[in-house]
Formats: C-alpha cells, sequence, structure tokens
C-alpha cells in the first residue's frame, strides 16, 4: 500500500478504507471524499492501472488483493487499463471542491482522466 499517511486509524481500519475507496472508484469513475483520503486513494488507483496494463495472472491476483469485488477486477482489466495502455502514469485527477459543513475538512473529488 502506498504513501504513510495514517489518517488518523488503525492500520487494518484505514487499509479496509482504502480498499473499499479505490473499488468503489474503479467502479464508478468518479468520488467526494478528503483531500488527504484522495491523494491516497490516487496513488493506490495509479499502480493497480499500471499493474493492470499487463493482463497475466499474477496481475490479477495482486488486483484482486486490494480490490473488494471480482466484476471490478474484471472491469479494471478489461476496460480500464486498456483505455491507458499508452500512458504512462496521471491516471487520476483531484480536484478540490471546498470545504465540509459539519466539520470544515476540505473536501475534493477524485476521478479518472
Amino acid at each position: 500500500m502506498p504513501g504513510t499517511r495514517k489518517l488518523g486509524r488503525p492500520t487494518a481500519h484505514r487499509l479496509a478504507m482504502l480498499r473499499g475507496l479505490v473499488t468503489y472508484l474503479l467502479e464508478n469513475g468518479k468520488i467526494e471524499t478528503t483531500v488527504t483520503r484522495a491523494k491516497e486513494v490516487s496513488a493506490l488507483t495509479e499502480k493497480l492501472i499500471t499493474i493492470a496494463k499487463e493482463n497475466n495472472l499474477h496481475n490479477k491476483r495482486l488486483a484482486h488483493s486490494v480490490i473488494t469485488k471480482e466484476a471490478v477486477v474484471k472491469k479494471l482489466f478489461d476496460e480500464i487499463a486498456p483505455k491507458y495502455a499508452e500512458k504512462n502514469g496521471g491516471y487520476t485527477r483531484v480536484l478540490k471542491t471546498g470545504t465540509r459543513r459539519g466539520d470544515a475538512a476540505e473536501m475534493a473529488i477524485i476521478e479518472l482522466v
């Protein structure tokens, strides 16, 4: 798992949260979350897309270790990775949207480019 941000959570909770966010991002193409979470999710998603560019069993098992839904892994290898075959990185974009009303946390939208 990339990054060194702890996000105020125990390790197991943090990893589960990041896995869920990455799965949701690859499934829907866009999510809204806090800026720090978005940066962590962006790094992890970029690594997964780079892995998925080479379609073999080992890389599929690596993707399954992070992504929680089998259908999303299939979508990653069949639709998302071929779209970025010619591109070397920069698959995600983080757009800051302002602050959340409840606790004034900086919010961002992360999307696949």
